[in-house]
């Protein structure tokens, strides 16, 4: 893929403009004195639709054929992209379909159909709703929005890297939740046109590390099978303009264990009174197991991305 410009994000963003918020960068005493460097918090979860996945679609949806919308678009989405395509859609007056897994976040299924998208639940994970929405598309001719694998959509996503550049001078480090690689693709390449010597970093569940196994071995790897839990963080394989960006942009890739992130939920709501969905929390939780070492005085931002959280989740989880 070409790389994106500052050019690209500011564009994808004026046009987002009238339909999101500029969501705020928040300090964290707490994890400033527990880490030693000073900590900061790009609150995406305040955004419209309760997180970052309603930029990429509106840049995807203003640049769409008035042929292609005509025919109605179709997506697949563990909860988030489907109320940012669902949102988008209604913006410019086009049918929706959204395919989600049957064990997608009820709160997400109802935002997407209050949305005004129809919703058609299918299989366990993204992958499997994606391969039946595909089938879907053929079947009726629909237009597709890929959640990820899209360099449209990722300049519209890279909005939220355009706003820590801007308003963190000299930024040192970003921590970025990676489930398909969206958003750190979009994150990394506007974070580093303005700031070249940051240090973008991406967190990953141990169990779907499907982003730090291709990085590894080369080429876009299939997870034989995901144990983990957190639906923002869960693809079997990760898109191919996305895994040039990782390569290509973002310095490291560390994992987090599931326990640890619900347990970075439940901090987040304690002590900073945020309510934050898995994958969001897993930046904090990548600092908070010393996973990711800031060096004392550096400045990072740790990317919240969502608030959509899966509460039945939570209330099935024990902590010590």
């Amino acid at each position: 893929m070409t790389p994106l410009t500052t050019a690209d994000f500011q564009a994808a963003r004026a046009i987002a403009a009238p339909y999101i918020h500029r969501t705020p960068i928040l300090p964290s005493a707490t994890l400033s004195e527990l880490t030693g460097a000073n900590i900061l918090l790009k609150a995406e979860l305040f955004q419209r639709t309760g997180s970052y996945k309603i930029r990429g679609p509106l840049n995807v949806l203003s640049k769409m054929s008035a042929e292609d919308k005509a025919r109605g678009i179709i997506c697949s989405s563990a909860g988030n992209h489907a109320q940012g395509v669902a949102y988008a859609a209604r913006v410019h007056g086009v049918a929706a379909t959204v395919v989600m897994s049957v064990n997608a976040p009820e709160a997400k299924v109802n935002a997407t159909r209050g949305y005004g998208a129809t919703v058609v639940q299918h299989g366990q994970v993204w992958d499997d709703a994606y391969a039946y929405s595909l089938e879907i598309q053929r079947e009726q001719g629909l237009t597709y929005i890929h959640p990820f694998d899209d360099p449209v959509l990722i300049a519209g996503q890279g909005g939220v890297g355009l706003e820590i550049a801007e308003d963190v001078p000299q930024v040192d480090y970003v921590i970025v939740p990676i489930g398909g690689g969206g958003l750190i693709s979009g994150v990394s390449m506007a974070v580093k046109a303005a700031w070249p010597k940051a240090r973008i970093i991406g967190v990953e569940s141990t169990g779907a590390p499907a982003m730090s196994r291709s990085v590894r071995e080369g080429k876009r790897i299939v997870l034989d099978s995901v144990t983990s839990i957190v639906d923002g963080l869960v693809v079997r394989q990760v898109g191919e303009n996305n895994l040039w960006v990782v390569r290509n942009y973002v310095d490291d890739i560390v994992l987090v264990d599931d326990s640890d992130i619900f347990d970075s939920v439940i901090w987040l709501m304690e002590r900073c009174k945020l309510v934050a969905e898995g994958a969001a929390a897993a930046t904090v939780a990548a600092l908070r197991t010393g996973k990711i070492s800031i060096p004392a005085g550096k400045t990072a931002v740790c990317v919240l991305s969502g608030g959509n959280l899966k509460v039945e989740q939570i209330r099935g989880m024990k902590w010590n």
